[in-house]
């Protein structure tokens, strides 16, 4: 018999956030040694437990979840997310525009897979989350990175979006906030972003999934409510907000003129109806969790876990020469930067790999989030204050072994 091999499909997906660091920290923690993971933004690793308003629609309504329900999921759970989106600005929802699924991983499939044809374009931010890039390439489209800069709260720099627009290009998606740099855009830069779409006749795709962990007093702003003319997808869910990320809990809006993507819609319901139903247990909570905002601000402000979280990071990290960043004002990631004259490195990835065996922390370098550019990391600041304290003061002695 032939070796078998995996597809060519597979050839250029890649993903360091479950990368060789990781592979070797998983490794040790077999073996028996103790790893801070700063790698992963799942909050009950680090004893993030659901919302009592969660807890209680769960079990009130679990045996209502033994059976199959709608393929674009459940009409109460359209409903709350109907109520919810149209809260933020975006007109003209019916139910028969939402679709519920298998988190937000699992509607950027859908979408990606029945909007793009083979070597279409879709334009995505660098730095980035790379679920995108790998569902691009496995559909066949082509990723092409339009860039966000650092020396601007880490805004995309929309004239770089505006030179990456060829004949192919198809859409273009925003991560706001973005994973893994925290930035939140103004509504100005998003208003830049959608001029050029409605000029270049582009869909627009908006990943919010981090729009209700907002700090500093700042606001998010949905693209698709300043674009009722354009054609948007919206893409949300309840993993990180309300700390659930197990669940599995995500969805999809469609907006814009009625009918101009309802053959994409169509798409969408023929691979949604294919695996028969989103995870039924986890849509009977969605419509407490959307209005239960109280239990998500209670972290963000003064005293709350997130906020002294990133107030004990960002503390630490001012104190360790040769360490830069941008301080972030949504979600809870920070993207560092080293500066390579200072340190022994090679790159990211050596970096990492020796901050792993030497003090035993796990972060993820730069690649895995599209961004080569320079020495990069980011940071989880999901642990208790203290914790992430010490683990910048390891870093700190760490990188005092490593200075040129």
């Amino acid at each position: 018999m032939q070796p078998i091999i995996r597809s060519e499909k597979l050839a250029q997906v890649h993903s360091d956030i479950r990368g060789p660091v990781y592979v070797e920290a998983m490794k040790m923690i077999a073996e028996g040694t103790p790893v801070l993971r700063l790698n992963t933004g799942n909050p009950a690793t680090f004893g993030f437990t659901m919302p009592p308003s969660v807890r209680h629609a769960l079990l009130e309504n679990a045996d209502k979840a033994v059976g199959y329900c709608d393929f674009r999921g459940m009409p109460a759970a359209r409903q709350a997310i109907l109520e919810y989106e149209t809260a933020k600005g975006i007109e003209g929802l019916t139910p028969d525009d939402i679709f519920v699924g298998n988190g937000v991983s699992e509607m950027a499939q859908f979408a990606i897979t029945t909007l793009l044809n083979y070597g279409d374009e879709i334009l995505l931010p660098s730095p980035s989350y790379s679920l995108w890039t790998n569902v691009t390439l496995i559909s066949g489209a082509k990723p092409v990175f339009y860039t966000c800069d650092e020396a601007s709260d880490w805004y995309p720099d929309v004239a770089d979006i505006r030179r990456k627009i060829t004949s192919r290009t198809r859409a273009i998606l925003i991560i706001n906030p973005n994973n893994p740099t925290g930035a939140l855009y103004p509504r100005e830069l998003l208003e830049q972003i959608v001029a050029i779409a409605r000029e270049k006749e582009l869909i627009l795709l908006s990943d919010e999934i981090y729009d209700r962990l907002v700090m500093d007093g700042k606001e998010h702003v949905s693209t698709a409510a300043l674009c009722p003319d354009l054609p948007v997808l919206t893409f949300n869910g309840l993993s990180k907000s309300h700390m659930i990320c197990g669940f599995r809990c995500g969805w999809m809006v469609f907006s814009g003129p009625k009918g101009e993507l309802d053959a994409v819609k169509d798409g969408v319901m023929q691979l949604a109806s294919m695996r028969l139903c989103g995870n039924a247990l986890t849509q009977l909570v969605i419509p407490a969790a959307l209005v239960d905002s109280e239990s998500t601000h209670e972290m963000l402000v003064p005293g709350g876990r997130l906020f002294e979280q990133r107030k004990a990071t960002l503390e630490a990290l001012d104190k360790i020469d040769g360490v830069d960043y941008v301080t972030n004002h949504a979600a809870f990631y920070l993207f560092p930067r080293l500066d390579k004259s200072k340190f022994d490195f090679e790159d990211a990835h050596d970096f990492a790999m020796k901050f792993l065996h030497e003090q035993h922390v796990l972060v993820i370098p730069g690649g895995g989030f599209d961004w080569h550019e320079d020495l990069r990391f980011r940071i989880v600041m999901l642990p208790e204050p203290e914790t992430l304290t010490k683990a910048m003061s390891d870093m700190a002695y760490f990188l005092k072994q490593h200075r040129i």
